[in-house]
């Protein structure tokens, strides 16, 4: 089940967030610097716990999205939204029926694939950017693979994935999740 994914995932996550020292380091995320990336992170996990508890979403003023939500505590507040997004999305009901984005009605399991896929790939992002290597469970790496497969041209044509990346034949189960999230597992900085 994918919700007993999101536990070691969201705690590798961590590991590797708590080690990130420059905040200008780029990502493999073209839009975002390490200070970017973590922005969006904070920005949209109340999003995600909104939606995992079937809660109405926050309301963003004008420009919150492009806040500065990376103070001196980032590394707490990342941690705490993380620990809520695992206690909400840790759970299999988390996972059924449907609820909302937004305005958008999903599947309550495409939002906790976002969650997985969130601590993936974001947590790649991070690791990559501060010449770290993000351990991640086979089965959570597959998951997310699967998921980026399924939403990807979706993905794509809301700019959140780049392009498809080619990868060998033989690529981990990681790899080929970051290819089809439209990220160069060979990325470096």
């Amino acid at each position: 089940m994918t919700a007993e994914l999101i536990r070691p995932a969201a705690a590798e996550f961590l590991r590797v967030a708590h080690a990130v020292a420059d905040l200008s380091a780029p990502t493999p995320c073209a839009r975002y610097d390490v200070r970017g990336l973590l922005n969006h992170l904070l920005y949209w996990g109340p999003w995600l716990v909104a939606a995992g508890r079937r809660e109405d979403p926050p309301s963003p003023g004008a420009g919150e999205v492009e806040a500065a939500l990376v103070t001196d505590d980032w590394r707490a507040a990342l941690e705490k939204q993380t620990e809520t997004l695992v206690d909400v999305f840790g759970t299999p009901p988390a996972w059924t029926g449907t609820t909302a984005l937004g305005t958008a009605r999903m599947p309550a399991s495409v939002v906790g694939d976002m969650v997985l896929g969130e601590f993936v790939l974001h947590g790649w992002d991070l690791a990559r950017a501060s010449g770290q290597e993000l351990r991640c469970a086979p089965e959570a790496a597959t998951a997310v693979h699967e998921s980026a497969v399924a939403m990807g041209e979706q993905a794509r044509s809301m700019g959140v994935y780049g392009s498809a990346v080619p990868v060998p034949s033989d690529a981990s189960a990681l790899e080929r999740a970051l290819g089809a999230s439209g990220r160069d597992p060979g990325w470096t900085r």
